[in-house]
């Protein structure tokens, strides 16, 4: 059914390791927390192409990348064709499988930095002028890993056209050819890496020798690598630290596997997930939350006190649901509750984290026409992005109370960002940062 009976357990105290060290910052995808929350963040209810819009800037080229903030920094990649190249050919559909587009010229991988006040494009970089290899999903981009910055380092990850360390004037400090990834049906990239301490972590599953690799952050040294028994998956690693211990969590088809951060060697794996996994783990209070929602539907809520070895159910698995998961979205998780997407729709759900109890959903959000991007929130509201350029904001808790619908004049697949009292959302075209004026 539904969800597992609910465990009233003791949980041990977990916290996410990461490295944040102003209130405006979101420095890696899903935020300074890794859950899509900005704990000290304050974005406006209401906007539109006329209200509330500190800047609206074309980025150039193409990318689904969420941007990174560093106090006034604004970092996005993008990937640029080069010259007079035409547009991607879109590639026949095969067995009722949706598009996808082959490269048809070369492309520049680069990265942009931007004022955070003014919308200005201070520097560009270009990390490598490439034809790619393969192709990618109609709805991708050849640039959708999302930048990592700790403040010291900004990682620039294009996946089969390298990772690039940058400080935060620009200049490269070293790079990193992993190889070519052979991505399922040509699907296309997207697992963003991992600032762990001094540590990048970048996960590398495909169809093809997959593997997770631990570099130093300075140097770009490999550190340890493991090779992997997994498909081609999305989904980018989750840094937690459970009694003492870093441990790097890696949801996928076959074995989600938590890897200890210093050596690389698996502390636990459980089974169950779908296939094409993309949605990131989340977590709070000792439990790792996963999920995935491709030819079926799965989440299972795992206790890091009780996780070892081969996990196969209670106790670590604290509870589990088998209904409306997201297939490309992330969860949110904030104030204690667990906030998914139905597929790629504007339908939510919301269950209770402790114990998977059912608090509002499934619920169509109205206007919004499809969602890729995650939910974010802050300030007691949930923001939830649609494709069409509808964002529906929700008062977080237990009812679903709408307090805005508003509409931008893009098309939205990059999951949004919360950066001090500023909304960024990328879309197809412009980057908006949105901010209610001073004082108001």
């Amino acid at each position: 059914m539904r969800r597992k009976a609910p465990t009233r357990l003791a949980l041990a105290a977990s916290c996410l390791f990461v490295t944040v060290a102003f209130a405006s910052d979101w420095p890696q995808w899903r935020g300074p927390l890794a859950n899509g929350v900005a704990p000290q963040g304050n974005p406006p209810i209401a906007w539109s192409e006329t209200q509330n819009v500190r800047f609206k800037i074309a980025i150039p080229g193409r990318g689904l990348s969420t941007p990174v903030v560093w106090k006034s920094k604004i970092f996005v990649t993008s990937a640029v064709p080069v010259g007079e190249a035409p547009a991607p050919a879109p590639a026949p559909a095969e067995g009722g499988r949706p598009g996808r587009v082959v490269p048809s010229g070369a492309q520049r991988f680069v990265l942009h930095l931007i004022d955070t006040s003014t919308g200005e494009i201070l520097w560009t970089r270009t990390a490598r002028e490439a034809v790619p290899h393969e192709g990618t999903h109609a709805d991708g981009s050849w640039a959708s890993a999302s930048p990592v910055t700790d403040g010291e380092v900004v990682l620039a990850h294009f996946g089969s056209n390298g990772l690039y360390a940058y400080d935060l004037d620009g200049k490269l400090l070293w790079s990193k050819d992993l190889g070519d990834m052979a991505a399922r049906n040509a699907f296309g990239e997207g697992s963003s890496p991992v600032i762990a301490g001094d540590t990048v972590v970048v996960n590398w599953d495909h169809e093809a020798g997959s593997f997770i690799v631990a570099l130093d952050k300075r140097t770009g040294n490999e550190r340890w690598r493991q090779s992997r028994e997994e498909v081609t998956s999305w989904s980018t690693p989750l840094v937690v630290e459970h009694g003492g211990r870093k441990q790097v969590v890696v949801a996928a088809t076959g074995r989600t596997r938590a890897y200890d951060l210093a050596t690389g060697e698996v502390i636990w794996q459980v089974g169950g997930l779908t296939t094409n996994v993309i949605p990131s783990p989340v977590e709070s209070d000792g439990v790792v939350y996963l999920m995935s929602g491709f030819r079926g539907n799965a989440l299972q809520a795992i206790r890091l006190d009780q996780a070892k070895g081969e996990v196969a159910g209670a106790p670590a698995v604290a509870w589990t649901w088998d209904r409306d998961t997201p297939y490309v979205p992330s969860p949110l998780l904030y104030e204690g509750i667990l906030y998914f997407l139905k597929h790629n729709t504007g339908t939510l759900s919301a269950l209770d984290a402790k114990t998977g109890a059912l608090r509002y959903g499934p619920v169509r959000l109205e206007g919004l026409d499809g969602a890729y991007a995650s939910p974010v929130a802050a300030a007691g509201r949930v923001y939830v992005v649609g494709r069409n350029g509808v964002t529906q904001v929700i008062k977080a808790g237990a009812e679903h109370v709408v307090l805005a619908t508003n509409k931008l004049d893009d098309r939205f697949d990059a999951s949004p960002v919360i950066a001090g009292n500023q909304l960024l959302l990328r879309g197809h075209r412009y980057l908006y940062a949105l901010a209610a004026p001073a004082g108001k």
